[in-house]
């Protein structure tokens, strides 16, 4: 008894180093995945993170035990409880993008896929124990809330009176909450930054087409999709960029980062010396013409100061001048969300929906809207409803299997490439350094949403970015900055971040309840 109370009070907060420690001494994975389940068990009923558990956690685990009791040499993933989001294909359980429609429990009819997606395919290749999977708004259609799900509201495990950050919510809160040690979440304007961010968690929001997105419900799947990982420490979130980025035949535009990944692995690059005679710019109107709150503004001037200290050189709004502001079109009613490049989303949905196999319930994105008319999304007062601001996406609408004329947008990425590159090589920047809020986390209830310095112009671009702890807003809510830079920086953006996270050590554990 003594061994599982102790085991217990190790899960909380644990990493990847830990759980090795942890073996390295005699706990069984079986034994650890026991713990997960029985935390999920406790506080999960209230924070409704994981809405599917995986039936043969166990079993896996199981097996990871006989193969590292048979002397085989593992990676160090393997064994390590980790949580999906609900959009990943995961054969064996529902696909259901947080829509009652597609939900069995709900009333619906479960999209059950007949593979894995290459995510999460990845995920088991590297001996993790996937334990489930995690709630979203409906078709992640929200980077704040997470409300809407079938399966009911996520909760923010670091403050549940406040916006989780969405759409990735139920992994952010099962990270957060030390119900799983790591998670996969995936992004297309903002739904790995402001989860990780809300919840005071490392996010690494890749390069586009670094990590593949295949098998993954779509908004803007060709365009503007990510997957990447959510974790409580940047060596954690660098093993498993580890384990999920390059070149896979079932997604063919990860072609693109062949050569791109580092020598010696993400995590093969981590250093407290990484700020050491970096130049960083800072965020101002330059780049979006959005003031930070008088506390957002003292925390970051406290965060320069720990930077500077750390042998860093700052940059005061590089992008002054530089028509980068201007270049975003905000869709009324969202604050400074700009959907350009999420035109692609039917004919992304039927890409997906033939992905599935033979024997899903809907096979095309005729069947699917045919089945959920009743709430169709892109009607006035659906989820996706603000799509129809964007020129380009009536003509994808009418004619969901022909390829989106995605001409506006590739113009679009190009001029914020150009300007990027531009400005970070006229100043000399190695990457920047932003608060990746402008203001504290909005209520739990109400309307407003998240108000952030990134999205979607990293989104639109392509850019890779991290987020990371740095400290507390009055309200209890976390502050975070978000690391930015060139395109495939990811290794650089985690060195200068892991610099920062030795040096201040924010991330804390949050008080949980079961009622």
């Amino acid at each position: 008894m003594d061994a599982a109370l102790d085991l217990a009070a190790a899960a909380i907060e644990m990493t990847v180093a830990d759980v090795q420690a942890a073996f390295a001494r005699g706990v069984t994975a079986e034994a650890l995945t026991q713990t997960f389940l029985d935390r999920i068990a406790t506080y999960n009923p209230r924070y409704r993170a994981v809405i599917f558990l995986n039936p043969h956690a166990l079993d896996e685990a199981r097996a990871i035990d006989r193969r590292r009791a048979a002397g085989e040499a593992l990676g160090p993933l393997a064994g390590v409880p980790v949580v999906v989001k609900d959009t990943m294909d995961m054969a064996g359980l529902p696909t259901t993008a947080g829509w009652h429609f597609l939900s069995a429990q709900a009333g619906g009819v479960d999209l059950m896929p007949a593979t894995d997606s290459p995510v999460v395919a990845r995920m088991r290749e590297a001996g993790c124990v996937i334990l489930g999977k995690t709630n979203v708004p409906v078709l992640s259609a929200t980077g704040s809330h997470a409300s809407d799900s079938w399966a009911g509201p996520t909760l923010n495990a670091m403050a549940p009176e406040s916006l989780p950050g969405g759409s990735s919510a139920g992994t952010a809160t099962a990270v957060a909450a030390s119900l799983a040690v790591l998670g996969l979440a995936e992004e297309t304007g903002g739904s790995i930054q402001n989860p990780a961010s809300a919840q005071g968690l490392v996010g690494i929001k890749p390069t586009f087409a670094l990590v593949p997105n295949a098998g993954v419900v779509p908004l803007g799947g060709s365009t503007r999709d990510v997957v990447g990982p959510i974790a409580r420490c940047v060596r954690d979130a660098a093993l498993t960029l580890d384990a999920l980025a390059g070149y896979t035949a079932a997604d063919p535009k990860t072609v693109a980062g062949i050569g791109r990944r580092p020598a010696g692995g993400y995590a093969g690059r981590l250093s407290e010396t990484a700020l050491q005679g970096k130049r960083l710019g800072l965020y101002g109107p330059g780049w979006r013409d959005r003031p930070l709150s008088a506390e957002t503004a003292a925390l970051y001037a406290r965060a320069q100061g720990e930077i500077a200290a750390r042998g860093a050189t700052l940059v005061a709004d590089p992008f002054a001048g530089s028509g980068f502001a201007a270049l975003g079109q905000p869709v009324a009613g969202l604050d400074h969300y700009d959907a350009r490049g999420i035109e692609s989303v039917v004919y992304d949905l039927q890409k997906y929906l033939e992905r599935l196999g033979p024997d899903a319930a809907y096979r095309s994105f005729a069947e699917l809207a045919a089945a959920t008319k009743a709430e169709d999304p892109f009607a006035p007062g659906g989820v996706l409803d603000w799509m129809n601001q964007v020129a380009a996406f009536a003509p994808c609408l009418a004619d969901p299997l022909s390829p989106p004329d995605l001409s506006d947008f590739l113009a679009l990425r190009e001029g914020y490439l150009a300007i990027f590159d531009e400005v970070m090589a006229r100043h000399d920047l190695d990457a920047l350094v932003f608060p990746q809020m402008r203001d504290t986390l909005p209520p739990l209830l109400g309307p407003e949403t998240i108000h952030e310095t990134t999205v979607c112009e990293i989104n639109i671009a392509g850019l890779p970015g991290v987020v990371m702890p740095a400290g507390s807003f009055a309200s209890g809510a976390p502050f975070c900055l978000i690391f930015v830079g060139r395109l495939w920086s990811e290794a650089d953006l985690l060195a200068l971040a892991f610099d920062y996270e030795a040096a201040t050590r924010y991330r804390h554990a949050p008080v949980l309840s079961a009622a």
